[in-house]
Formats: structure tokens, C-alpha cells, sequence
């Protein structure tokens, strides 16, 4: 891998390295949709809506997530481009 594609996939693996993380964006891709309001999130977790808020914006700033506000809710859709060519990534890095 050279040192240019490492730095950009280390923030993404980084994202992806907690739980709480990778529950998140395995729920708002599996959504109806493919879509999921932050209210719809809360539920899945024993945690504070601002630990959840944060969570989902740490997965935004990586390129992760792309997100829109509708009123007062955020909602959530995964980044298809960008999940795809990091599974891509990991599957050469084995061949």
C-alpha cells in the first residue's frame, strides 16, 4: 500500500475501530432505505443522544456518513463510494 492510500484509509479504519461506531453505521446501512434519523438511532443504545450525536459525527467527518437536515432531525444515509472502495481495499490487501 503506498504511504498516500494509508493516509487516507487509517481516519476511516480509525472511525470504524469503535463499537458504538460500527453498530451505527451497520444500523443506518441495513435501514429502511438506507437512511436513519438520529431518533431512530437512540433506541439502539444505552447511551446519551449527545454520545450518539457525536458518535455519528465522528463517522461523518470521516467520509463514512453523508447527512441532511429535515426540521429539527438529522438524518443519516451511508456513503456508498466510499465503504465499497475501502472493502475493496481490504480485499486486495489480502490477495
Amino acid at each position: 500500500m503506498a504511504a498516500a492510500q494509508a493516509e487516507r484509509v487509517a481516519p476511516l479504519l480509525k472511525a470504524l475501530a469503535d463499537p458504538v461506531r460500527l453498530r451505527l453505521l451497520s444500523l443506518v446501512a441495513s435501514h429502511e432505505g438506507g437512511e436513519a434519523c438520529v431518533c431512530d438511532l437512540n433506541e439502539a443504545f444505552d447511551l446519551s443522544q449527545p454520545t450518539i450525536s457525536h458518535h455519528l459525527k465522528v463517522l461523518h467527518q470521516s467520509g463514512l456518513l453523508e447527512r441532511s437536515k429535515r426540521g429539527v432531525w438529522v438524518y443519516y444515509k451511508v456513503e456508498a463510494n466510499v465503504l465499497d472502495s475501502l472493502g475493496k481495499l481490504i480485499s486486495s490487501a489480502g490477495a
